[in-house]
């Protein structure tokens, strides 16, 4: 997602790699150089071991923020849990939709149904990152909770620590030049500065919990809103 005075533009960024896989891969680039190959047939495939972990704790509605394809939302509403996805991008939406979920095209700091009654708000795949402002990211997701509710995040592994900056999107292919996206705030959140981080945006870190190779936060309300 590209942004604009720091929050998410439609489409942008990420929109390529919503349509399919490509041969070369999609690659999000920070502005210090790192590079993170995305793992968009996972985004595209079925639910995976580590995403079925996070739909067991999900035992009550709730918002999929960033749904990218679907996969989750679809998941979740498998289970019999009601799901509602919240993407930027209307190809997410509709990539969503024809999955059999429901999805709304709305930026998840616009007003969304159903304000303060989720039981849980999910941030799968680096969603913690959108925006640029883990703080303000879940603060917002706070806001959306009903007050025994939950957020379950993904995090980076131990060591990471926390990392904001401007990214972009490189998509290259077999033939021709690679693709750029335009630059856009970014963040990456880790285990061990996930306590400090929640707990400025009112959360208490519940649970840590590692998964087929990925880890994992549960986070709830520390107080009254």
């Amino acid at each position: 997602m590209t942004t604009v005075a720091g929050r998410p533009a439609p489409d942008g960024g990420f929109a390529a790699a919503l349509h399919a896989p490509v041969a070369g891969g999609h690659w999000l680039v920070q502005g210090d150089g790192v590079r993170w190959r995305l793992p968009v047939e996972r985004w595209h495939g079925p639910v995976e071991p580590a995403t079925a972990a996070v739909v067991a704790r999900c035992g009550g509605p709730t918002l999929d923020l960033g749904c990218g394809p679907g996969r989750l939302t679809v998941a979740l509403a498998s289970a019999g849990v009601t799901a509602v996805g919240v993407d930027v991008s209307a190809r997410a939406v509709a990539l969503t939709r024809a999955r059999g979920a429901v999805a709304v095209h709305r930026d998840l700091f616009d007003p969304l149904p159903g304000e303060g009654r989720w039981r849980h708000a999910v941030l799968l795949d680096g969603n913690i990152g959108i925006g640029g402002d883990p703080v303000a990211l879940l603060r917002r997701c706070r806001s959306l909770l009903h007050p025994q509710g939950t957020v379950l995040v993904e995090l980076e592994p131990p060591g990471t620590g926390l990392w904001l900056g401007y990214a972009h999107v490189v998509t290259t292919t077999a033939s021709g030049p690679a693709r750029l996206s335009p630059a856009f705030r970014w963040a990456r959140l880790g285990v061990t500065a996930v306590r400090d981080t929640a707990a400025t945006a009112g959360l208490a870190v519940r649970e840590v919990f590692r998964d087929a190779g990925r880890w994992f936060g549960e986070l709830a309300p520390s107080g009254p809103n």
